[in-house]
C-alpha cells in the first residue's frame, strides 16, 4: 500500500475529531516559523510511532527545538490556503526517547555547546541512554571523541540552565496560565518567575501585558497568599482606581473606594482603609481631604491647573493696530461674511492668553478658527494646530489649508521614552489652537500645558455638548464652568447649514426639542432628497434587519455610498439585539463571509473586513476610533495587515487583541470621526443608553445623510434625559483656589 493511503488510514481517526479537543503525543521536526516576542510557532511535528506521518501545529510554544517531543492538546482545524492544522492550546515538553529524537533534540541549538556533530557522537556513544548521563553522569561525557573537560563543564552549564527554564515553564502551567503567558512571563523574570510570584502575583499586573487583576489575584490563591494579605489589598484597591479612571473620574471619594474595594476583595472595610492610609504614607496613594487619587492623576490635574492659572493671570494684549480692517479683508479673501459672534472670538483670541471656542454643527467654529490662523500669520505669529486623534488632524488641516498634527506628534512622543517636547524642551510657537478639545483627558493636557511657552496663547476649540473624553477627567466642561476663561460660544446657525436637517436636528435635540422627522419610505421611488430620515420600529429584531437591509442595499442603491467607505452603524449599547456585537457579525457575514482571517477569541477578523483601533498606538501613529479594511492575513505568520487612510499597518502578536470589527461601532467610540451616512438604532431596549448627549453626538457625526431607526418613545426619552454621569474631578475647584491666592 502506498505510503500516502498509510498515512491517510492512521490520521483518519484523529482528523475525524475537528473542533473537538485532541490529546496526543507529537515530536518537532521542523520549525517553520517563530516569534520570540510571543512564542508563537507554526511546526511540522510528527507522531512518534510513525515518524512518516507529518502533520502542522500552531501556537504558543515557548523554546521550541526540533527533536523535542511534546504531549500536546488543541483541535484540528482547516485553513483554507494551508490546509488540516493543529491549533495547539496548552503542550507539556517530555524528553525524547528514540536515538533519533535525542540526536536532533542535542543538535538543535536548545543546548548551547552542542552542535549537530557533537550530538551524533553523543548518541553514538550512550545511545538511548544521551540525556541520563548528562543529567545523572555528566563526567562521562569526556568518553565521547571531541569533549574534553571545558567543553564538558560548557554542556553541564547549558543543561542546567536549559532544564532550569524547563521546570519554570512546568511550573507557570501548573498555575492555569496559557502558552503565550507562560512565555511572556519567562522573559520577563527567567529564572526566578516562581519565586517572584510566590512572594508576590501581582507584581504580574504591572510587568507583563495581558495579565489584570482577576487573572492574578486566581494566580496568588494557587499559591497560597491569603487573602488579607498586604499586597493583595493594595492590588485591589489599584485595580479598582483604574477602573474608576475608565468611567472618566480622576479620583474615587474615600467612602466609595472603601466600599468598591472591599466588595472586590470580599474583606471588611477596616481593612481597606488601613491599607489606603499605609499607601497614602509610601506616596503609592495620594489623599486629599476625601478623594484618593492615584499619583500620576493627582500630578497631572495639578499641573494643569496650576498652568492654566498662569496662563490666566497674564495680563491681556491690546488689540493689534489695524485688526478690524484685516478682519475686513478676510472677509473679502474668504468671500464670506463674518457673523457677530465668530467677529467676538477673533477679538478674544487677539487679546486673551487662554480662550474656548465652542458651538454645534454648522455655527461657523471651523472658519473662525481658520479666519484666526490667517489673522496671527498677517501679524507674523507663528501658530501651530493640534487634535487629538490623526481623523481631527486631519479634519483640520483640510478646513484651515493649513499643516495640522495629533498632540503626541506635536509633542515628539517616542515609545518608550514620553514626550521630547515638556517642560525643559518647549514648543516654537506664538500661538497653540487644538481642536475636538472634548476628547482630551487630564493626562494628555497636562503634557501639552508643560510645553507651551511662557508666552504662548492656547486656544481650545470644541464641542462642550458632546461625550466627554474616554479617559479621565471633565476637560472642556470644567474649564468652561469655573467661569475663569474667556468663552465664545457659536450659536448661529448658517444659511447654508440651516438647509441641512441633520445640523437643525442636532440642535434642537441639543436644547431639549423633538426633531423634525421625514419617514423613510418601504419603496425607495418615494424617497426624497432630504439628509434625515426617521423609521420607526419598536421591535429590536425587526430593526436589526431594517439595519441589515439599510446598510447592504437601500442606502448604497438610493445614494450610492459604499458600505465599506461610507455608511457607519452607530448604536448605543454593545449586548442585545441592534446592538454592536450583534450587528458586526451579521454585516460580516453578509458582505464579507469568505477569505483568509484570524480568530481573535470569538472574533473572526477577515480579509476584506473593516476594523476599527480600539486603543491610541503611538508607536504605529493609529490611535483609537480610527477605522481601516484588513488587506492581508498571515495565518503562518499569525498577521494581519490593515490599511488605514494614511497608510498600511502590520499587527501581530498582542497587538491583535487592539482590533475590532467595524461596520458597527458604539457612539463613544465614533468620536471625534465623521461620516458620510450613519444609521443610528434608537429603541426602548437601549434604555440604559438613551442620553440627550450621546443623541446628540452620534447626530454630529453624518455628514450628508442620518437614519435613525426606533420608536418615538425611545427618542422621546434620549431627550428628556440631560442627565449627564457624574466625573469625580477637582479641577474647577484648584482653578478657582489658585486664581484667589495673592
Amino acid at each position: 500500500m502506498p505510503t500516502d493511503a498509510l498515512k491517510d488510514i492512521s490520521l483518519r481517526k484523529i482528523w475525524k475529531q475537528e473542533e473537538v479537543m485532541v490529546s496526543m503525543k507529537a515530536t518537532l521536526e521542523k520549525i517553520i516559523y517563530y516569534n520570540e516576542q510571543n512564542n508563537y510557532l507554526v511546526a511540522r511535528c510528527s507522531l512518534p510511532e510513525r515518524e512518516d506521518e507529518i502533520f502542522t501545529i500552531v501556537g504558543n510554544v515557548a523554546n521550541p527545538a526540533p527533536g523535542t517531543l511534546l504531549q500536546i492538546e488543541g483541535e484540528w482545524s482547516v485553513h483554507p490556503k494551508y490546509g488540516r492544522q493543529f491549533k495547539l492550546t496548552s503542550y507539556i515538553k517530555i524528553q525524547p526517547v528514540t536515538e533519533k529524537g535525542i540526536e536532533k533534540y542535542l543538535g538543535s541549538g536548545i543546548i548551547e555547546k552542542i552542535g549537530p556533530g557533537i550530538a551524533a557522537r553523543i548518541v553514538k556513544h550512550f545511545g538511548q541512554d544521551s540525556l541520563r548521563i548528562i543529567e545523572k553522569n555528566p563526567d562521562r561525557l569526556e568518553e565521547v571523541e571531541g569533549i574534553g573537560s571545558k567543553r564538558k563543564e560548557n554542556i553541564i552549564s547549558a543543561w542546567k540552565k536549559q532544564k532550569r527554564a524547563n521546570d519554570v515553564m512546568l511550573y507557570l502551567y501548573s498555575l492555569g496560565i496559557g502558552p503565550s503567558t507562560v512565555g511572556k512571563i519567562y522573559a520577563t523574570y527567567g529564572d526566578e518567575a516562581p519565586q517572584k510570584i510566590q512572594e508576590n502575583p501581582y507584581c504580574l499586573i504591572e510587568d507583563v501585558f495581558g495579565i489584570g487583576f482577576k487573572k492574578a489575584d486566581s494566580i496568588a490563591k494557587d499559591v497560597g497568599i491569603k487573602k488579607e494579605a498586604f499586597p493583595r489589598i493594595k492590588a485591589g484597591i489599584h485595580h479598582t482606581l483604574i477602573q474608576s479612571t475608565e468611567q472618566g473620574h480622576t479620583f474615587l471619594p474615600f467612602e466609595e473606594i472603601k466600599e468598591k474595594s472591599a466588595r472586590l476583595l470580599e474583606v471588611e472595610e477596616e481593612l481597606i482603609e488601613k491599607t489606603i492610609l499605609s499607601l497614602q504614607e509610601r506616596r503609592h496613594l495620594i489623599v486629599e481631604d476625601d478623594a484618593v487619587y492615584h499619583p500620576s492623576l493627582y500630578s497631572a490635574e495639578v499641573e494643569v491647573a496650576t498652568r492654566l492659572t498662569s496662563l490666566l493671570k497674564k495680563e491681556k494684549d491690546a488689540l493689534p493696530l489695524g485688526w478690524e480692517n484685516m478682519i475686513d479683508l478676510l472677509e473679502e479673501r474668504q468671500k464670506m461674511k463674518l457673523s457677530s459672534g465668530q467677529k467676538r472670538a477673533i477679538k478674544t483670541a487677539l487679546t486673551e492668553k487662554l480662550m474656548v471656542l465652542t458651538g454645534g454643527p454648522g455655527t461657523g467654529k471651523t472658519t473662525t478658527v481658520k479666519s484666526i490662523v490667517l489673522l496671527f500669520e498677517e501679524f507674523g505669529f507663528k501658530v501651530l494646530l493640534a487634535a487629538p486623534t490623526g481623523r481631527a488632524a486631519k479634519r483640520l488641516s483640510q478646513a484651515t489649508g493649513k499643516e495640522a498634527s495629533t498632540i503626541h506628534r506635536l509633542l515628539g512622543f517616542v515609545p518608550g521614552q514620553g514626550f521630547t517636547r515638556n517642560e525643559k524642551n518647549k514648543l516654537r510657537a506664538d500661538v497653540v489652537i487644538v481642536d475636538e478639545v472634548s476628547m482630551i483627558d487630564i493626562m494628555l493636557m497636562s503634557a501639552l500645558l508643560k510645553a507651551l511657552p511662557s508666552s504662548c496663547r492656547l486656544i481650545l476649540v470644541g464641542d462642550a455638548d458632546q461625550l466627554p473624553a474616554v479617559g479621565p477627567g471633565n476637560l472642556l466642561q470644567d474649564i468652561i464652568q469655573s467661569g475663569l476663561v474667556s468663552v465664545v460660544k457659536l450659536e448661529e446657525i448658517f444659511r447654508q447649514a440651516k438647509k441641512s436637517l441633520i445640523v437643525v436636528n442636532a440642535h434642537r435635540v441639543n436644547k431639549g426639542n423633538f426633531p423634525y422627522l421625514i419617514p423613510f419610505p418601504r419603496d425607495l421611488k418615494y424617497l426624497g432628497e432630504k439628509d434625515f430620515y426617521f423609521l420607526q420600529e419598536s421591535d429590536a429584531a425587526k430593526a436589526e434587519t431594517i439595519i441589515v437591509n439599510l446598510y447592504c442595499k437601500k442606502v448604497p442603491e438610493k445614494f450610492g455610498f459604499d458600505p465599506f467607505c461610507d455608511i457607519q452603524v452607530i448604536s448605543p449599547l454593545y449586548k442585545g439585539k441592534a446592538g454592536v456585537t450583534r450587528l458586526n457579525r451579521i454585516l460580516q457575514e453578509i458582505l464579507n463571509p469568505k477569505g483568509p482571517y484570524l480568530l481573535r477569541g470569538q472574533t473572526v477578523l477577515r480579509v476584506g473586513d473593516k476594523v476599527m483601533q480600539l486603543k491610541n498606538n503611538y508607536e504605529k501613529e493609529v490611535f483609537n476610533g480610527d477605522i481601516g479594511i484588513i488587506e492581508e492575513v498571515d495565518r503562518e505568520k499569525e498577521t494581519i495587515r490593515v490599511k488605514f487612510p494614511e497608510k498600511s499597518v502590520i499587527y501581530q502578536g498582542q497587538d491583535l487583541s487592539q482590533l475590532t470589527l467595524s461596520y458597527a461601532v458604539s457612539v463613544h467610540k465614533s468620536q471625534g470621526s465623521e461620516y458620510p451616512a450613519i444609521i443610528v438604532p434608537i429603541l426602548t431596549s437601549h434604555y440604559i443608553m438613551l442620553q440627550r448627549n450621546l443623541l446628540y453626538t452620534a447626530l454630529t457625526r453624518a455628514k450628508k445623510l442620518a437614519i435613525l431607526i426606533g420608536d418615538k418613545k425611545a427618542l422621546a426619552i434620549a431627550i428628556k434625559n440631560n442627565k449627564v454621569a457624574k466625573r469625580y474631578t477637582k479641577l474647577i475647584e484648584r482653578l478657582n483656589k489658585k486664581m484667589n491666592k495673592k
